[in-house]
């Protein structure tokens, strides 16, 4: 079964608010979404966090990015307030992260799930509003929501063992977004989904976005960070090597690759203002350029006499720089 919001019996204790922090009915509503302070989780001799510090924003869609093993998966449990830290504080949505009644706020779609496979897909939708204890008048209207909004609105009295795993994927996040959480905590949400459904996803994620709710991706799927991702952390070995938003992280200096014919010899050297010129066969690359200054470059290279052939701008991708960071690690 998935844990959405229904897994409060059980919860390891949650750690206490941090003096000064002003909390009203278990939430403070000018607080950041997530908050971690030197957050700190040990297994025995396995280190799987180490002195993380993070913020997440209400209202933004934050991407948590790291290689297996870099300890994402523990700092979701941690949100959800399934372990306790060993060291450190995470407060989520104004209160320590295991707050009962916070967790009725928080919306969750595990990697790894699986639903009864006799139950339909509206069945399913009902069983966890009855684990929320969501009153029962609301019910029939979040299910219809849910599946209205996952894409599985012809489906609802289908069972679930009929439906594919990107089927099942659907009916997940349709789970997570019961009862208008406040933060939806996606665990590689589009893992099992064709294109179409990831285009979907991406869709269900900037709507929740417009209506302020905060969305967690935790995923190794870059191409889909870049896609939805207001910010994003990137971790390594427990600890963020990197934080910010896509322009901040990838950098705004782009390149372009450029056909050239007409010039003989080092002809480039009088234009090296531009940026870094690495010689390619049949192609020159010009690399740190601003997009801005492409159209002076090619204008420099006509006025030397030659005759530019073809011009392809190439921008950094976040895959080149989390694989920079990695290596830098």
């Amino acid at each position: 079964m998935s844990l959405a919001r229904s897994a409060d019996h059980g919860a390891a204790p949650a750690p206490s608010a941090s003096a000064g922090t002003a909390v009203v009915g278990g939430t403070d509503r000018a607080s950041p979404a997530v908050h971690a302070i030197e957050l700190r989780k040990c297994y025995r001799d396995i280190v799987a966090l180490d002195g993380l510090s993070m913020t997440v924003r209400r209202g933004e869609v934050f991407g948590f990015l790291g290689p297996n093993g870099a300890g994402k998966t523990t700092l979701v449990k941690l949100l959800l307030g399934l372990v306790r830290p060993t060291g450190g504080e995470v407060m989520v949505l104004g209160a320590p992260a295991g707050d009962r009644e916070t967790r009725r706020r928080i919306g969750y779609l595990p990697e790894l799930f699986r639903y009864q496979s006799w139950l339909t897909a509206r069945e399913v939708l009902v069983l966890h509003c009855r684990l929320m204890r969501l009153d029962r008048p609301r019910w029939r209207d979040e299910v219809d929501n849910a599946l209205r909004t996952v894409g599985l609105a012809d489906r609802g009295n289908d069972r679930v063992g009929t439906f594919s795993k990107g089927m099942q994927q659907r009916l997940g996040l349709g789970v997570a977004l019961l009862g208008e959480p406040a933060l939806v905590v996606l665990d590689e949400p589009t893992s099992a989904l064709d294109p179409v459904g990831r285009h979907d996803v991406r869709a269900v994620i900037r709507g929740l976005r417009d209506r302020g709710t905060t969305v967690f991706l935790n995923t190794h799927l870059l191409a889909e960070a870049e896609n939805v991702c207001d910010r994003v952390t990137v971790i390594d070995r427990g600890r963020s090597v990197a934080s910010g938003t896509m322009a901040e992280l990838v950098g705004a200096e782009d390149s372009v690759r450029m056909r050239v014919t007409g010039l003989a010899g080092r002809w480039w050297q009088p234009l090296e203002r531009f940026g870094r010129w690495i010689q390619e066969p049949d192609w020159l690359l010009v690399d740190g350029i601003p997009a801005g200054q492409v159209p002076d470059l090619v204008a420099a290279v006509v006025g030397l006499g030659g005759r530019v052939e073809a011009v392809v701008p190439q921008q950094p991708s976040l895959e080149d720089r989390f694989l920079e960071l990695l290596g830098d690690q």
